[in-house]
């Protein structure tokens, strides 16, 4: 696979396995990842190194993707993320930079509104409060 798109929307599916080992095989080994304004992760081992540790939180990923542009190597994502652990999930608008060459990613790069992420933690947060206050609230035996 070759194409930058199809190299993409294949790497945007693998996050969703939550396994570091299948996001890094689509990435060049000196690929750079960045969630801007975080200090950027620089090589395979480091991406890999980031996700195991997000994925110590996270235990679910979904990536929704509005739109998608390519010019020649650069490919650019509008997308909605979605990240959960058990009853609780945040959903967040992310804007995504990609540098495909030779079938691997050597650039990603994502931009996000860091409000509307805490926002969205927040209120996924209530929500998987307010699930477990209704549990708790059902009679014995139901």
């Amino acid at each position: 696979m070759t194409d930058p798109r199809e190299v993409v929307e294949a790497l945007l599916r693998a996050t969703e396995s939550c396994d570091p080992d299948e996001v890094v095989r689509l990435m060049a080994d000196d690929v750079v990842w960045q969630n801007v304004p975080l200090p950027p992760a620089r090589g395979r081992a480091a991406v890999a190194k980031q996700l195991r540790a997000m994925h110590k939180v996270v235990h679910e990923v979904e990536v929704r993707v509005h739109n998608i542009a390519v010019n020649g190597d650069v490919v650019l994502t509008e997308r909605t993320d979605v990240i959960g652990r058990g009853a609780w999930r945040a959903e967040f608008w992310v804007c995504g930079t990609f540098v495909v060459r030779d079938g691997k990613v050597v650039l990603w790069r994502d931009y996000y509104d860091n409000a509307t992420f805490l926002f969205a933690c927040l209120r996924g947060l209530g929500r998987a409060a307010l699930t477990a206050a209704r549990g708790f609230a059902q009679p014995v035996g139901r």
